[in-house]
């Protein structure tokens, strides 16, 4: 909407700028013309029957409005022919131009104005005598008199059409102007039928004088034709805008939008310069004070109507209109002239009996133009309809508020809020969490018991408030329901989280007075952000209520969720059963993270690791259904899962010419498993993959654990040739020297050391030690957590042979990866017993 205001057209001064040269066409032409015309003036005794003629045609039958002005069709060219066939030329621009003045000051138009139209009419009636007398002269009223006779009062149309456009273009821009030629249009076509009606009095005249008679009583049924045209032409008009009216009032549905699509149209119907809205403020509704200015775009936050007129027609429930065409509530014409408000209508909107607003319109367009009683019955229609769509739109704001909001405290309840949390977890920025609080008003029980529910009501009200002017701007604060409330916001960590929450707890705790009771009322505060605590809303608010619970019983009061905090066994129970149907339904899904050479890029293998997005509780952790598996005896079925999907693979890039190795994370529980190793087999042999594209990768602990229980099963598996690795070296607490023991060919440095490395020497060393202990036992390094360049030099330099991590590629499910490996593998280096190098590191 636009604000106060706005640049408005320029003043009507301007037209002098037109009407200056419209005097000088008319002083020239006319000096030319009594300078060549052999008797310039004469013809008195028809000149004033002439004038009577021009002044009773000069009446409109038919208007048309542009912008602020009125454009009104008339019959005076049908005298006009006749004058210049009957008088001399320059009788015709005299009789011609009092008539214009005459017609102007019936109309008590401001003097700038009236000169233009006087102007325009002696330039016109000038010109077109010129013409005439440039033409050769007219004898008779055969076909020839009529051509010139046509042309020289199409002169006249053209000039006044060329001035009226010029005078609009200068005061309101090209757009007003080129609005006024186009309106000018159905004027043009009247002015021809009106020259032709002209020369065909004429010949009846040159027949015979009685012929005025019959000329007399044709003009008469002329004038209402047109005017039955236009009364056709405005009921069509009114029908049309009512109807467009309706649809649009009924399509705005939002209660903020119902303006915009109410007034301009509103405007539009009433032909008024001004359409206002007015309703009073109403429960959580601020006033609204809107206006339609035509020829300004948007909505005005002002009134042209005076603030007297509005609080009648409010106060007495009734219409109130003043204006020339209007006889109601004369005693307000004063301070409408004080505002230059020249007619007004301003009618109440009603629910039922109570007036809910008023609708206004002001300044009928056009000078000549003013708001007549007929007007009246027709905006009332409008206005009823109005205030029906303006109540049913506040209803359903108002319904769809209480939905999303509290109705004690006026705070979004925990709907409201759990949409705004999903919202932020969507477009949570880079270095930033979104924090969930949670606050727990301690023992309102024990103040609803003792005082009664109407002080427990006073007291969230109060803790409410102090939450709301509290928080940061940018936060939402809700009521979960009970005694609990919610903010939501963005921060920078975890750590800022829990300090905000620490000191709204510090503003509650303030006394609260009622009465002349005072209550020391504290809080309980939970505390969890996104992405630390959970992926969507509803594992946000899940946890958020455990660190609240927690905080009851923790000094301080104010708790941030950790994963000890849930209960294990009974996330585990409920996890247990839906990974038994996760594996049935094959709702699991394996993703591959390549492995690559880092001297020469090329892509050596890729690592098979499990993903689950649960339905419930969304993406759920690997270490945790891994563990859901191991404790529920289906750590077999989910290894063998993983292990057939990498076996698949494999055999589909061997079968492509690109074979790649595949490695599949193993649980220290499965070494204890004699039969394993047997079953590897079975499946190697029934995808048929070579056993050295299998790699079983094996965490520190599980395969350091100080015993000699899973040695038997690595050397089983490598005896069948698959590869084995150590993952995660360098976590637990066992030395390098343990790995001479051990039948496995690789290590895997942990990523908290290489993605250490660049800052930090003491991971730097560990890296260079592992590497180059790991070589002189004849083992193959890879370095987990490469994400930079500075990272995989550093690893050159120190001599480790293959990495994986984010640098290369994040893990993929397998349609993307292999995008990943059309978009990063360069086919020229792929030929038969050659592995595939990239193109680039990303």
């Amino acid at each position: 909407m636009a604000g106060r205001g706005p640049t408005g057209p320029r003043s009507t001064e301007y037209a002098w700028l037109i009407t200056g040269p419209l005097a000088l066409i008319a002083i020239v032409c006319t000096t030319v013309v009594g300078l060549v015309a052999p008797q310039p003036f004469g013809g008195w005794s028809l000149a004033l029957p002439l004038l009577v003629a021009m002044v009773a045609a000069g009446i409109p039958v038919l208007n048309f409005t542009v912008r602020r002005q009125s454009l009104g069709v008339t019959l005076t060219e049908i005298p006009l022919v006749l004058a210049f066939y009957l008088v001399e030329p320059l009788t015709v621009v005299v009789i011609y131009t009092v008539a214009s003045a005459v017609s102007h000051l019936r109309h008590r138009f401001g003097a700038t104005k009236f000169w233009f139209n006087v102007g325009r009419a002696a330039a016109g009636s000038s010109l077109a005598v010129l013409v005439l007398q440039a033409l050769p002269p007219v004898e008779g009223v055969g076909p020839a008199t009529w051509l010139k006779l046509a042309f020289a009062a199409s002169m006249v149309t053209l000039l006044s059409m060329a001035s009226v456009a010029s005078v609009h273009t200068l005061l309101q821009g090209w757009q007003a102007g080129r609005g006024a030629l186009r309106q000018s249009v159905p004027g043009l076509l009247a002015a021809m039928i009106n020259i032709a009606s002209g020369i065909i009095f004429l010949i009846l005249i040159a027949a015979t004088w009685w012929s005025l008679l019959l000329l007399g009583a044709l003009l008469v049924a002329l004038a209402f034709v047109y005017r039955a045209y236009a009364q056709f032409f405005r009921q069509h008009r009114t029908l049309t805008d009512m109807y467009e009216l309706s649809r649009a009032v009924s399509e705005s549905g939002e209660y903020g939008t119902l303006p915009d699509a109410l007034l301009g149209r509103v405007r539009a119907l009433m032909q008024a310069e001004y359409a206002t809205l007015w309703l009073p403020a109403q429960g959580r509704h601020p006033e609204v004070l809107l206006t339609a200015r035509n020829d300004a775009p948007g909505l005005l936050d002002f009134a042209k109507t005076p603030a007297p007129v509005r609080e009648r027609a409010r106060d007495e429930g009734r219409t109130v209109a003043v204006g020339r065409g209007l006889t109601t509530d004369g005693d307000l014409r004063a301070p409408l002239t004080a505002h230059r408000v020249k007619d007004v209508i301003v009618l109440p909107l009603r629910s039922g009996q109570a007036v809910i607003g008023t609708l206004e319109v002001a300044n009928r367009l056009g000078d000549s133009n003013y708001f007549v009683r007929t007007d009246v019955p027709l905006f009332e229609t409008v206005a009823a309809h109005a205030a029906v769509a303006l109540e049913n739109s506040r209803l359903v704001d108002r319904l769809r508020h209480d939905a999303s909001h509290d109705t004690l405290t006026r705070l979004p309840n925990r709907r409201r809020i759990t949409v705004a949390l999903e919202e932020a977890v969507k477009i949570r920025a880079p270095g930033e969490v979104v924090a969930l609080l949670l606050f727990d008003v301690d023992r309102l029980r024990q103040v609803n018991e003792s005082l009664g529910h109407a002080a427990g009501d006073k007291v969230l009200v109060e803790v409410a408030n102090r939450l709301r002017s509290c928080v940061p701007s940018s936060a939402l604060v809700g009521r979960a329901g009970g005694d609990e409330f919610l903010v939501t916001l963005r921060l920078e960590s975890a750590e800022a989280a829990v300090e905000l929450a620490a000191q709204l707890r510090e503003q509650i705790r303030d006394e609260m007075v009622f009465d002349a009771l005072t209550l020391d009322v504290d809080t309980a505060v939970g505390v969890a952000v996104h992405p630390d605590h959970g992926s969507d809303a509803a594992s946000l608010l899940q946890r958020v209520d455990l660190a609240a619970t927690a905080a009851k019983s923790v000094p301080g009061s104010v708790q941030l969720f950790s994963p000890a905090l849930e209960s294990r066994s009974l996330r585990r129970l409920g996890l247990a059963g839906d990974l038994r149907r996760a594996l049935d339904n094959d709702e699991l899904e394996v993703y591959f993270q390549p492995k690559v050479t880092l001297r020469d890029r090329r892509l050596v293998g890729v690592e098979c690791l499990a993903r689950w997005e649960h339905p419930a509780h969304g993406t759920v952790a690997p270490e945790d259904f891994v563990a859901v598996a191991e404790h529920t005896g289906q750590l077999g079925r989910f290894t063998e899962f993983v292990l057939r999907e990498g076996l698949r693979r494999s055999r589909d890039w061997t079968h492509a010419g690109q074979p790649l190795a595949v490695a599949v994370n193993l649980s220290a529980r499965t070494l204890t498993d004699q039969h394993f190793p047997a079953r590897v087999k079975e499946l190697l042999d029934e995808y048929g993959v070579p056993p050295q594209l299998l790699t079983m990768e094996i965490k520190e602990a599980g395969v350091l654990d100080g015993t000699d229980r899973p040695i038997p099963t690595l050397r089983r598996l490598r005896d069948l040739g698959v590869r084995l690795s150590v993952d995660d070296f360098g976590t637990g607490d066992s030395s390098l020297a343990h790995l001479r023991r051990l039948p496995v060919h690789e290590v895997k440095v942990d990523r908290s050391f290489v993605q250490g490395m660049a800052t930090d020497p003491g991971d730097l060393a560990i890296v260079n030690a592992v590497v180059t202990l790991s070589q002189q036992f004849g083992l193959a390094v890879v370095a987990e957590g490469v994400e930079s360049e500075l990272t995989l030099e550093l690893l050159q330099d120190i001599g480790c042979e293959i990495g994986q991590g984010f640098l290369f590629s994040r893990p993929l499910p397998y349609e993307r990866l292999e995008a990943w490996f059309g978009a990063q593998v360069d086919p020229e280096t792929i030929s038969p017993g050659e592995l595939p190098r990239l193109r680039a590191v990303p």
